[in-house]
């Protein structure tokens, strides 16, 4: 499998993938992203959009490839509900500092700006929540 990063840790800013190797700024976020953020290439996922995946680790530059064997299992994933859909995230560990708490936190903030970002960029209310993280 290819997991392609589509936002490097720490920006303040959310890009999707469009296309080919094109990123589109999708969203701000008020607070920097700590892990790298990207998808799986190839995969949907219940919300109709690729498989995302968190890479916890070093600071990957936008548009690197993780080649991956697809026999290999996660080391988790963050139970996330975006706009009432399930929009879980799997967690790769390639290494730095694995601090659930900080997770953890960083998520229920985000589920909180997200109902804000809906309802002034969408002019509507939904359900967004974190649902915890599990470790494998």
């Amino acid at each position: 499998m290819k997991i392609i990063i589509e936002t490097p840790k720490y920006s303040f800013f959310k890009y999707d993938l469009v296309g080919s190797g094109a990123f589109k700024k999708v969203m701000f976020s008020p607070i920097p992203i700590l892990f790298n953020y990207g998808s799986i290439v190839g995969t949907r996922a219940q919300d109709g959009m690729a498989v995302d995946v968190l890479v916890i680790g070093p600071r990957l530059h936008q548009g690197t490839i993780i080649e991956r064997d697809d026999s290999k299992k996660f080391d988790g994933v963050v139970h996330f509900i975006d706009d009432a859909k399930v929009d879980d995230k799997m967690i790769l560990y390639v290494g730095g500092c694995k601090n659930k708490s900080a997770l953890s936190l960083y998520f229920w903030m985000y589920a909180q700006y997200k109902k804000f970002w809906y309802l002034v960029s969408k002019r509507k209310i939904v359900k967004c929540s974190f649902e915890g993280i599990e470790w494998d």
